[in-house]
């Protein structure tokens, strides 16, 4: 992948941001982060790129070689009305209809640009994670002759296949591909996420339990687990309980709370030890993870 601009932004993919950035920094000279709030993370040898427009003013000790994004009038509004003065690149409209200039704006934005005394360092497009490669690859090259071409051009969202064929239908472009989720996860079957179970005791019948004191309508045990919101664990959007032990879901007592979730297995179910690790069955992309094992 040719012209790779490594992602680390958020929660890191799971991983903290600051465990990846040493890691990107010898893939590029160049890292993308979600927000100015990001940039203090990456290594002082790299540019970063912040792919999210602000209307916040960057912060004073924003260094120097930051690139920032403007998708709109109201970007570069903003970033004037702070004082800032610095280098941007501008985000088209694609398909997933995020931030991006439209075709109609695009000569109005670029003249805002140079007004402004921005330095314009390139184009980034986002393609929606939906569809085929061939309509991500018409998208973008809907906007090429638009393009000044002595700018680089950020895509995102595509195979090593696809991008190989963008960069050879226009060979006298410059392409960079910004790479997240791909990069950092790969193979997800090398990837688990589990909690420990600090503890459990029994219960009856008819008992009452939990913040919310949840009737229990049968013998079991409550079972304490060491995660819960605070990690960015919770019920998942069916309802359902993100906990597993031995390939059997173990039912929620109440919705997880900080730092503890708190379960409920009936007597006679497989029942996991003080001690033993469970699987927890939450997107990489939200957690926050106290310990990173690598086996």
């Amino acid at each position: 992948m040719p012209g790779i601009v490594p992602v680390v932004k958020g929660n890191g993919y799971g991983f903290r941001r600051w465990n990846l950035m040493p890691l990107a920094g010898e893939l590029a000279n160049e890292i993308a982060v979600g927000t100015i709030f990001e940039v203090r993370d990456v290594p002082t040898h790299v540019t970063p790129i912040v792919l999210t427009p602000t209307l916040t003013p960057p912060p004073k000790n924003l260094p120097l070689n930051t690139i920032l994004t403007v998708g709109s009038a109201h970007h570069v509004i903003a970033l004037t009305s702070a004082g800032w003065r610095g280098d941007v690149i501008i985000k088209l409209q694609s398909p997933t209809m995020r931030f991006g200039v439209t075709k109609q704006d695009f000569d109005l934005l670029m003249r805002d640009v140079r007004n402004a005394q921005f330095t314009l360092r390139g184009f980034s497009i986002h393609p929606p994670l939906e569809g085929d490669p061939k309509s991500h690859i018409e998208n973008i090259s809907s906007w090429i002759e638009l393009l000044e071409p002595s700018q680089p051009i950020y895509v995102s969202h595509l195979d090593a296949t696809a991008y190989a064929y963008l960069c050879g239908k226009f060979p006298d472009r410059s392409f960079r591909i910004r790479l997240g989720t791909s990069l950092w996860h790969g193979d997800k079957s090398a990837l688990q996420l589990s909690a420990d179970v600090v503890d459990h005791h029994p219960v009856e019948s008819g008992t009452k339990a939990g913040y919310r004191q949840t009737l229990i309508k049968g013998s079991g045990e409550i079972v304490l687990v060491g995660c819960g919101t605070a990690h960015g664990v919770n019920v998942l959007p069916d309802g359902r309980s993100p906990f597993h032990f031995r390939n059997q879901r173990l039912n929620l007592l109440e919705a997880p709370h900080m730092h503890t979730s708190m379960l409920f297995v009936a007597r006679g179910r497989p029942m996991p030890s003080i001690g033993e690790w469970i699987d927890v069955q939450q997107p990489l992309t939200r957690v926050q993870v106290d310990l990173l094992q690598y086996l």
